[in-house]
């Protein structure tokens, strides 16, 4: 069962949280303010309130897990997205970091392959009256084209290359955020990150 109620314990260990943030790097201000501001506990089964606000990844169910707030402060902080930017986010997993990113203004599409979490997203309240998110269940290698263009992409697994469809629904100057191979493309490596692999098509009970 997830929490509902944010105490001033969590708000504290939320500023603690962005504090340790800052030291590893992370200086964009619309970041480090939505991590402050989000309570990731809600995100999580009340069996972890204790440890919600620690740097570590933890299981959501259906073999997947919440990344390390420090994983979802970088990826933000490379994205830039900001007030009127579209961004499509490639698995939605406990949707932690979309509404991170709609704190930071953008307007997110997310989209998730486990009809499981799709649903328990669908149905918690609290994330169903935040604004600026829209969710969808379905395939993200297929992305989302009624919607496009967007002008960032984030695909929150490892893909082992960035797949055509989603290159096609992002924006010329558009950026992408991904784990995997690219070729023909620009090219920065930046730190290493676990994720669990990409897979296509979608995934019902």
């Amino acid at each position: 069962m997830r929490p509902s109620v944010d105490t001033y314990r969590h708000q504290g260990l939320r500023k603690k949280l962005v504090d340790m943030l800052r030291t590893k790097g992370i200086s964009d201000e619309s970041v480090l303010k939505a991590i402050g501001d989000v309570p990731r506990h809600f995100f999580l089964d009340s069996a972890f309130d204790e440890i919600a606000y620690e740097d570590r990844a933890f299981p959501i169910g259906q073999g997947q897990t919440i990344s390390h707030p420090y994983t979802v402060a970088y990826q933000s902080q490379l994205l830039a997205a900001g007030r009127f930017d579209k961004v499509l986010e490639v698995g939605t997993g406990s949707a932690y970091q979309a509404v991170v990113l709609a704190r930071m203004g953008a307007t997110v599409y997310t989209i998730e392959r486990q009809k499981t979490l799709f649903d328990v997203n669908r149905t918690f309240e609290w994330l169903q009256e935040l604004p600026g998110i829209k969710f969808f269940y379905g395939d993200g290698f297929a992305g989302l084209p009624t919607y496009a263009p967007f002008d960032r992409i984030l695909i929150t697994a490892a893909a082992p290359a960035v797949p055509d469809r989603l290159l096609d629904q992002l924006r010329p100057g558009g950026w992408m955020v991904v784990r995997g191979e690219r070729g023909g493309f620009t090219e920065e490596i930046y730190d290493s990150f676990s994720f669990v692999p990409m897979l296509s098509g979608k995934k019902a009970d």
